[in-house]
């Protein structure tokens, strides 16, 4: 049986800090369209597959294609129109895939972070040195192409290994959207430096909502706007994180769209929420309660977890 990594501790609501993000909003809202790139015959790996039928199974590629050729310039306008800068959870080999798009949101200054190489090319079974090197791979090529230096890490489809965590920090990246763990951010456990999980939910994922809840796009931004309200609520008394995880060949179908703009007004018609990116949210908590944090699950401990 495999050990619990122990990436994190426990510390409950009425024990933390109480947070307040700048100019004392109550929420911290950012936005992360998955920019992705799929293979349609990737190299195999012994413990997924990433197609349903034999190669190849051009209709879910396709799919996805539409999201890069038409879904995301339908996204990026809406997000223009509320003055949303997104986080991009990229495909690195989109990088030259599709470098207008890369313009497009640097034009935006829209944060870059790593989403693996492809999609399609999964963590499991990777020796620590094939991981580093989809790492620095990842951190040397966005900084060629867009002049950032990657902050965060989603791995590539979820997949991961037990050093992954650890691996990340080792090169200073600061926050990782693979734990779904909280409504702030919160330190992770490794072996050196420091790093920390910010909130990127699957609740509020649109291919989660749409293909697993089968979920039409009325309730979609009902969904939203009902998280919002209680991400709010709770941030009266400290503050809290509220993702979306977008795809653009899922989010911004003709007749979806308007679900996301729908939502995306009403989130941002409040005075009380900061509009940032992860970085900004990641660099703001590691600067004003990283330490904090890390005390009071220190005096937790030390009280109860003896």
């Amino acid at each position: 049986m495999k050990k619990d990594l122990k990436l994190y501790d426990y510390l409950p609501w009425d024990h933390r800090p109480k947070l307040r993000w700048p100019n004392g909003a109550k929420l911290a809202f950012w936005v992360a369209p998955n920019i992705e790139y799929y293979e349609i015959d990737p190299p195999s790996n012994p413990l997924r597959t990433p197609w349903a039928k034999p190669i190849p199974d051009i209709v879910p590629y396709s799919e996805r294609d539409h999201g890069n050729r038409v879904g995301h310039w339908r996204m990026m306008e809406v997000m223009d129109k509320y003055g949303v800068r997104g986080s991009i959870s990229l495909s690195v080999a989109l990088l030259d895939h599709h470098p207008e798009i890369i313009e497009a949101c640097k034009d935006r200054d829209w944060e870059f972070f790593s989403h693996g190489i492809y999609n399609t090319r999964y963590s499991y079974t990777m020796t620590q040195e094939q991981e580093l090197k989809i790492i620095d791979d990842s951190i040397e090529n966005v900084e060629k192409h867009t002049g950032q230096r990657i902050a965060g890490y989603l791995a590539p489809a979820l997949t991961h290994t037990e050093k992954t965590m650890d691996l990340l920090a080792k090169r200073g990246i600061l926050y990782t959207c693979d734990l779904f763990i909280d409504d702030q951010p919160f330190p992770v456990n490794v072996k050196e430096g420091k790093f920390i999980s910010i909130p990127y939910s699957l609740e509020m994922n649109d291919i989660i909502v749409y293909n697993s809840y089968m979920m039409p796009p009325r309730h979609y931004a009902k969904m939203l706007k009902a998280n919002f309200d209680r991400l709010l609520l709770d941030g009266e008394n400290s503050g809290t994180v509220m993702c979306i995880p977008l795809h653009a060949y899922a989010v911004a179908q003709g007749h979806r769209l308007a679900a996301f703009d729908d939502a995306l007004k009403y989130i941002t018609s409040h005075k009380d929420v900061w509009v940032a990116t992860g970085k900004e949210i990641a660099e703001y908590f590691y600067t004003n309660y990283y330490d904090e944090y890390i005390s009071a699950i220190d005096n937790f401990n030390n009280k109860y977890m003896r």
